[in-house]
């Protein structure tokens, strides 16, 4: 098991691995260094500091399989009360994409309680091989039996890529599975592509708060693990033609985590169009001014059946709930029509919305950067513009 110690005979109690710990974990007790193991890091700054050879540290060596051995792009197909979510169907459509780069099959795996009535519509989707887990223990998903379950699968079947829906569920499991089956993991992907020379996994996400976009890559071990964000790509057609393989597993209920228990799960309560889901989303930003404004916001997006949205400004200004906030630190949507109100359009906000079929922006400043990835553009007061267009539109009498 990895750790650190201190070698008492060598130590001085000198001070100087104290002022290079960065997270305050080491402390003098009787002129001898002590650390705070729930503190500690294991970062190694103190072993540089230290002259006189005190400190030690302990690395768990972890015996990787032949990577070689390890085949299939396989995706965790997320449900609850028997409904997929629909960031699975997107992942099977790139997980096809991915397994014909690496010649190699599609796999989905599903978890839960008289669950496998849902295996044919994963294969309609896309998936060659279905490995169902179908147990009392994993009717309500409980990350810690659910990582369990599939770190069984894993080890047992040996995929080469696992991909998950960047949502709370995914994000809660995938970590996990990453601790117990010692591999790496990328977090929030916004693209994924095969290297076709070296035949690995190059995984895309935003970094240093948007401002450049990185490519990751797990060369040494498998699989290669990511989340992926909802809406940034295109879901699987149905094909009701496809056929597969359906793989019945089982999962030993002595594994089940008996400190938790699942009392009851709180929907949230959406009295608009589900951002997530919208068609159509009308967004304001910080040309709106003031909180109050987000009413004309709220009215235009009525007349269109849209939902609303907002950038991150007016979110930090309190105008808004964060609920409805699009970018890399909120929602990433894809819609048919985006329509960004006084939105100037940074990266960070662009990220969230920028593979919407239509993009109309409506901003005062003709410099704003939103011009440039709008396929309409409106320079113009949006206090003179978006009136006359409700107007429009009651008058159309559409969904006013």
């Amino acid at each position: 098991m990895s750790g650190i110690k201190i070698i008492l005979d060598k130590c001085v109690g000198c001070g100087l691995c104290l002022k290079t710990c960065p997270v305050a974990a080491i402390e003098l007790k009787d002129m001898k260094a002590v650390i705070d193991l729930d503190k500690c890091n294991l970062c190694g700054a103190c072993i540089e500091s230290c002259t006189f050879g005190a400190i030690k540290i302990e690395r768990k060596v972890v015996v990787q399989d032949d990577i070689s051995s390890y085949k299939g792009v396989w995706v965790f197909a997320e449900q609850r009360d028997g409904v997929i979510a629909s960031v699975v169907f997107e992942l099977l459509a790139k997980a096809r994409e991915l397994a014909k780069d690496l010649d190699t099959y599609v796999g989905a795996v599903l978890l839960g309680l008289n669950i496998s009535a849902k295996a044919e519509e994963l294969i309609q989707r896309g998936a060659d091989k279905v490995y169902v887990v179908d147990s009392p223990a994993l009717k309500h998903h409980i990350a810690e039996n659910y990582s369990k379950a599939i770190s069984g699968l894993i080890g047992k079947h040996k995929p080469e890529i696992f991909l998950a829906g960047a949502t709370t569920t995914g994000r809660s499991l995938v970590s996990r599975i990453a601790v117990n089956i010692y591999a790496g993991l990328t977090a929030d992907c916004t693209g994924l592509d095969i290297d076709k020379d070296k035949k690995i996994l190059v995984q895309t996400r935003p970094a240093f708060g948007g401002n450049i976009m990185a490519q990751i890559i797990s060369p040494n071990y498998r699989p290669q693990m990511a989340t992926v964000r909802h809406k940034v790509m295109a879901e699987a057609e149905v094909d009701s033609s496809r056929k597969g393989e359906i793989i019945q597993e089982s999962f030993d209920e002595n594994l089940q985590d008996k400190r938790i228990k699942f009392l009851d799960f709180i929907k949230e309560a959406i009295s608009t169009v589900n951002l997530a889901e919208a068609d159509i989303i009308v967004s304001g930003g910080r040309g709106l001014g003031q909180g109050k404004n987000f009413a004309m916001i709220e009215e235009f997006a009525e007349c269109l059946g849209a939902a609303v949205g907002s950038s991150r400004a007016s979110v930090d200004a309190g105008w808004i709930p964060y609920s409805h906030q699009v970018g890399q630190t909120g929602r990433t949507v894809c819609p048919k029509i985006y329509i960004a109100c006084g939105i100037s359009g940074q990266i960070q906000h662009l990220v969230g919305m920028q593979s919407a079929k239509t993009i109309i922006a409506i901003n005062k400043d003709p410099e704003a950067p939103i011009f440039k990835v709008a396929d309409y553009s409106i320079i113009g007061d949006l206090f003179k513009i978006i009136p006359l267009l409700i107007k429009k539109l009651k008058e159309r009498q559409l969904y006013c």
